[in-house]
């Protein structure tokens, strides 16, 4: 456990130290802010009854940081390993295969949600200059927080995958981009225009990152939601770990 706390540090420490990392920290916090800024002047124009969280998803804002942080964040797990050469001291080290697949999953989804802090910072901030506070329920901010975890759980797990297979950063975070991008217009397609096919349109909603983020953010947690992200984060742990398995093979 030591061990594996340790690597999970040094995981971090990377993220923090690197001007990448606050670069990426401060383009989250622009984004995060420009969608809240549009959003509280669209209330204010036209007043609705919705939680704040329902709105601010549907933005573009939520989902360029959801599909372009994450690549950024991920392509360096591994690739960056590999191509300086320290992987292979890091896998001589006494700590096992699974052991490094996980510690920098979790590094990588720390400072995911470490960039999301700051949004429950702002919804109290609007909270406290509006007169509906209803709109604001501690429910619909947990679930959306959840929401965003558990999206954020999938695609660290994919990022991490992607790097896992390449010594490039560059093609990682391509490959994890496209594969995100693929599934976000999935959703999108079933989202925005229900298909004839009553089996297919349910394989689209059944996978429908759009369609779970909706439940989230109204304070909805559907055990189905949790299933999905759970298993397919849990597959692709699996997969990276047999990637960096297999080079006892060679």
């Amino acid at each position: 456990m030591r061990a594996f706390l340790t690597l999970v540090r040094r995981e971090l420490a990377i993220y923090f130290i690197s001007p990448s990392g606050y670069v990426l920290i401060s383009a989250v916090l622009f984004l995060v802010g420009i969608s809240f800024v549009q959003l509280v002047d669209g209330l204010m124009a036209e007043p609705t009854d919705i939680p704040i969280t329902e709105g601010f998803y549907t933005t573009w804002y939520f989902w360029l940081v959801m599909l372009l942080a994450s690549p950024l964040i991920t392509m360096r797990s591994f690739a960056q390993e590999k191509a300086s050469g320290t992987f292979e001291t890091l896998m001589t080290t006494p700590i096992s295969d699974l052991q490094v697949v996980l510690s920098k999953f979790a590094g990588a989804l720390l400072f995911f949600c470490a960039l999301w802090l700051p949004l429950g910072g702002i919804i109290l901030i609007v909270r406290h200059y509006t007169d509906d506070q209803s709109v604001f329920h501690p429910g619909t901010l947990a679930g959306t927080y959840l929401g965003i975890l558990m999206l954020g759980a999938f695609f660290m797990s994919l990022g991490t995958f992607t790097s896992s297979l390449t010594r490039s950063q560059i093609v990682a975070s391509i490959t994890s981009l496209a594969m995100g991008m693929l599934l976000f217009l999935m959703s999108y397609r079933s989202f925005v225009s229900p298909l004839d096919n009553d089996g297919f349109m349910e394989i689209l909603r059944h996978v429908s990152i759009i369609d779970h983020m909706h439940d989230f953010v109204r304070g909805i947690i559907d055990t189905r939601h949790l299933v999905f992200y759970l298993s397919t984060t849990f597959l692709f742990l699996f997969l990276t770990f047999k990637v960096v398995e297999s080079r006892r093979w060679k």
